[in-house]
């Protein structure tokens, strides 16, 4: 059963900021999707097993700040 989360990440405002978290994210285990809201700054993740922590973290090595929505 998958989950669907969604992270506010203040400062998104373009393909590269989307490509970069998209890519960040791609490389991390229990995720299947990935989806990036650039106008209302928010990022949802989904798949059977997601960590909070990982996430924040994997956004963060993309250049942003990230709190779960």
């Amino acid at each position: 059963m998958n989950t669907t989360i969604t992270y506010s990440v203040p400062g998104i405002s373009s393909g590269h900021c989307e490509a970069a978290i998209i890519e960040q994210l791609a490389g991390l285990r229990g995720i299947d999707a990935v989806a990036v809201d650039l106008d209302a700054q928010i990022v949802r993740v989904s798949g059977p097993q997601i960590g909070d922590a990982a996430v924040i973290a994997a956004i963060y090595e993309a250049g942003y700040e990230a709190v779960k929505a």
